[in-house]
């Protein structure tokens, strides 16, 4: 009589589950929800209306695609500074979960599904713009800007104000002022909002030697900055109200949302130590300001 046959697991062996969760998170799904938050809003801008819901669909799901790529790609690209900081060790290609080669053909993957979703369902111009910001974000931010200038966020923002653009191009097939005034908002937004991170992991980007702005010029002038780009920022947003997509809503909105951004800007050079609780105050600015332009077309 033969003897039973004993199956050894190894318990430290990923299962499918923790796996897939390894996948999303290469993905960064909460990056991805706020730079959705201004794409719908600049689609009913761009039309005037409601674009209609099978449209927009669309256009969500390709930009997520795109967007997932880019960020996976990203930690690929980065997995050598991500196990120097102890915000992002812990990421699946630093922590060893996914292997470096199967998320590079995961983020490219994603990348090309979301233009062939945008091309499409969508327009050319739109699939277009969406790999156009994914190609910039990895190649031009994250392997070269990053390591090498302190002024990285502030060009490389440019990448996270495309999907504005996507939305209008998946409506439009065109790119009009409203449109751009929209990027330049989440263009101009981007380094207060990212410059308030990186006042709280400044240790973080110094032991990995990223020359983020607090790293190479101090805490007191990253606030100075934080604070000029408030202003900057608050009046590209009124900037939009000298045209004929929004109206009185918007304005007051922006003006209010502005003045508090302003004043919390101001607030978090007396508390530095805060910098986090402004850095949510900085999401919570875009997405009810880009909200506001979507009631405003919607109500008139």
């Amino acid at each position: 009589m033969s003897a039973p046959s004993v199956r050894i697991i190894d318990p430290a062996a990923p299962g499918a589950k923790s796996t897939l969760r390894a996948y999303v998170e290469l993905t960064k799904p909460r990056i991805i929800e706020l730079l959705l938050v201004t794409t719908v809003p600049a689609m009913v801008v761009a039309d005037g209306g409601w674009p209609g819901t099978g449209l927009v669909l669309a256009t969500l799901a390709g930009g997520t695609l795109s967007a997932a790529g880019a960020n996976t790609l990203n930690q690929v690209a980065d997995r050598d500074i991500d196990e120097l900081m102890h915000r992002t060790r812990r990421r699946p290609v630093p922590a060893r979960r996914i292997p470096p080669q199967h998320a590079t053909v995961f983020g490219i993957a994603l990348g090309l599904a979301g233009f062939l979703v945008l091309w499409a369902a969508a327009t050319l111009l739109a699939a277009t713009l969406a790999t156009a910001g994914l190609l910039f974000y990895v190649l031009v931010y994250t392997l070269y800007l990053k390591r090498t200038s302190v002024q990285n966020i502030v060009i490389g923002g440019a990448a996270g104000a495309v999907p504005p653009l996507v939305g209008c191009a998946a409506v439009t097939d065109s790119l009009v002022l409203p449109a751009w005034l929209m990027f330049a908002i989440v263009f101009y937004w981007t380094p207060p909002h990212f410059w308030a991170l990186s006042l709280r992991y400044a240790d973080d980007y110094a032991a990995a030697g990223v020359p983020m702005l607090p790293v190479v010029v101090g805490p007191a002038r990253t606030l100075d900055h934080i604070f000029a780009y408030t202003v900057v920022v608050t009046g590209v947003s009124l900037m939009l109200a000298t045209t004929d997509v929004v109206g009185g809503l918007y304005l007051v909105v922006a003006a209010l949302l502005g003045a508090g951004l302003i004043a919390g800007a101001w607030w978090l050079r007396r508390h530095p130590d805060n910098a986090m609780r402004f850095f949510g105050w900085s999401n919570l600015y875009l997405a009810t300001l880009f909200l506001a332009m979507m009631i405003d077309v919607l109500a008139g």
